[in-house]
């Protein structure tokens, strides 16, 4: 007969430890630590289970499944063409970002667009019935065979997913789940990683695709445990200003596509819009006749993005000069301004720089190092950039310019958007209907590029 012995969890964070403490050593919560008896191990050789059956990889006959597309192009394009069933989809975002939002408004787009689904069914562990159903009236949802439930327990959440097998469930939120099993406080991570765990046995067995909102810290990732995002089939983050009616979906895990890829939303009073040219909303507002503006275009998974660069230059008041980035990386812009100083000669020892990417849009790629140059140079010069020029290169620690990919891609976009000139790398050998300016180095971009 197996051994058992006593073990104390704390209820808060999952930690174990072999004696009571009025103190959690993990987390630092008082009187939290509860007693467990647990079964000894049985030995590692004792074989008391039957065998699995393995599977030649060749022998396996793959079924035929049909994504199931939402109706959101921008949406659809993030997870790689529509909704894989059986998946299991983690969406986070800061609070009141749009999350709840979008996920209505995909259960109100499927319903419509094909009528041979079942009905979806949103469970919401925050908000009443009576709140979901002024949310989807202030949405103007028109569904009406969409199931709602407010409920936290997970067990009797799974009980009623396999009795009405609905073409799509969404939880709000995974982190207001728990377990009558599992000793510990909704929100744990004991409680999280067992309600994800159940809710992908459901998913998988049933092909019923299974939509998780999760909150996020203060650091923007999901809070709980980190195995949350490795037990899940595809991680999305909702992310944007706050204040400002933008939002960006980006995947950060796809095990049914890529990753590379973005959606932008506009948050309005009927809900999630989507954009399908982003471009032209990031340029729309753009002040041609000021210094301190170059455009740029960014890649976006398949997609190529055009958005504006703003830069402001000041005397510092202060010994040492400020240096603020919003959307680019900080260091980024440390060494682009270092490369300003040595190579192109531009006195930024005194002046606080400033750059900021329009519309709130985050940039991670070095393509954009040139317009954010000639944005700090025309600043500081009082001189414009060309209105009519789109800047696209990645800047060298020499000074030089260098050619970025799919280089023919990007001014394809340029000309579409209605920009006469591109300013590129010498090196990049491309044809356009377009002006092609080339420069070798940034001192020749400056020249060529100010007015």
């Amino acid at each position: 007969m197996p051994k058992s012995k006593t073990i104390y969890i704390c209820s808060e964070c999952g930690h174990d430890s072999l004696k009571w403490q009025g103190q959690c050593p993990n987390c630092g919560a008082w009187n939290t630590l509860e007693v467990k008896i647990l079964k000894e191990p049985r030995a590692i050789f004792k074989a008391e289970s039957s065998p699995g059956k393995p599977e030649n990889l060749s022998n396996i006959q793959i079924k035929e499944f049909k994504r199931i597309p939402t109706n959101i192009s921008e949406f659809d394009r993030v997870l790689g063409g529509g909704i894989v069933p059986g998946s299991l989809i983690l969406l986070g975002g800061d609070p009141g970002i749009g999350k709840s939002t979008l996920l209505l408004q995909i259960c109100d787009k499927i319903g419509n667009y094909d009528s041979s689904l079942t009905s979806p069914l949103y469970i919401s562990g925050e908000e009443s019935v009576q709140q979901l159903k002024l949310h989807a009236d202030r949405l103007g949802m028109k569904h009406p065979h969409l199931q709602i439930m407010s409920e936290v327990d997970i067990d009797k959440i799974l009980v009623t997913v396999e009795q009405l097998k609905p073409a799509l469930v969404i939880i709000d939120s995974i982190q207001t789940m728990y377990s009558e099993d599992i000793p510990a406080l909704p929100g744990s991570i004991n409680q999280v990683r067992i309600a994800t765990m159940k809710l992908a046995q459901v998913a998988k067995s049933n092909s019923i695709p299974i939509f998780l909102i999760g909150h996020v810290t203060k650091e923007g990732v999901v809070a709980g445990p980190k195995t949350l995002e490795h037990m899940v089939d595809t991680v999305l983050y909702l992310e944007g200003e706050r204040f400002s009616s933008f939002r960006i979906l980006r995947g950060a895990k796809n095990r049914f596509g890529s990753t590379n890829e973005a959606g932008v939303f506009e948050m309005t009073n009927q809900g999630v819009k989507e954009i399908k040219n982003p471009s032209g909303v990031f340029l729309e507002q753009r002040q041609i006749k000021i210094p301190g503006s170059a455009v740029t275009t960014t890649l976006e998974g398949t997609r190529i993005i055009l958005t504006e660069i703003q830069a402001l230059t000041s005397p510092t008041s202060f010994g040492y000069p400020r240096r603020t980035a919003s959307g680019i990386d900080f260091n980024r812009l440390q060494l682009l301004i270092a490369v300003l100083q040595k190579r192109a000669g531009l006195a930024l020892q005194n002046s606080d720089v400033y750059v900021n990417v329009a519309g709130g849009f985050k940039i991670i790629e070095p393509a954009v190092d040139l317009a954010i140059s000639l944005a700090i140079a025309s600043s500081l010069k009082e001189k414009i950039v060309d209105p009519e020029l789109v800047a696209i290169g990645e800047i060298g620690l020499s000074g030089g310019i260098r050619s970025v990919n799919q280089m023919e891609k990007r001014i394809k976009e340029v000309s579409i958007q209605g920009f006469k000139k591109c300013l590129i790398p010498g090196y990049a050998d491309v044809e356009s209907n377009i002006q092609i300016i080339k420069a070798q180095t940034l001192n020749q971009a400056i020249d060529l590029a100010l007015r």
